[in-house]
């Protein structure tokens, strides 16, 4: 009987360290909200050295900027082509760090797999501890029923 609650323990210790695990997993990104902005602003606040890093993103046509302040907010600012060397001028006089990003092919999302995977382990885990259980107390029951039976009399014919 001691066994059996340690091994439930233990079970049920380690459903809860995978539960926890698959929340920390799910927790882990942060998501940054870019409020939108106009051009003649950023242009602004360029000349008023509060601008820490910006990233140009040129296509698709017209571009977007990703705008960090150094007060922690965000913004995204529509530009032109044509503007694009202007306002890497400024950056620099600025001394804003600046970024252009490439285009690249987007990936299929592997989120959604990744999260059927992890529900799937979790599944497969909670089925095995569950037969487990069951298992233990199964042998647990028939060791306690042959304890209780009375020995077989043998018999002199």
């Amino acid at each position: 009987m001691r066994s059996t609650r340690a091994l439930q323990a233990l079970l049920l210790g380690a459903i809860v360290s995978l539960a926890m695990a698959a929340l920390a997993n799910a927790e882990s990104t942060t998501v940054i909200h870019f409020q939108p902005e106009e051009l003649s602003a950023l242009e602004a606040q360029l000349h008023k050295h509060e601008v820490h890093a910006l990233t140009f993103h040129p296509t698709p046509e017209p571009g977007h900027i990703h705008v960090s302040m150094s007060d922690g907010k965000h913004y995204t600012v529509i530009y032109g082509a044509s503007d694009q060397a202007k306002l890497i001028v400024l950056a620099n006089a600025d001394g804003a760090r600046y970024a252009i990003a490439k285009a690249k092919a987007k990936p299929a999302a592997k989120t959604h797999h990744t999260l059927r995977y992890i529900a799937g382990a979790i599944v497969v885990v909670v089925i095995i501890i569950v037969v487990a259980v069951l298992l233990v107390d199964r042998r647990r029951k028939l060791n306690e029923g042959a304890e209780e039976r009375p020995a077989p009399v043998a018999s002199d014919n």
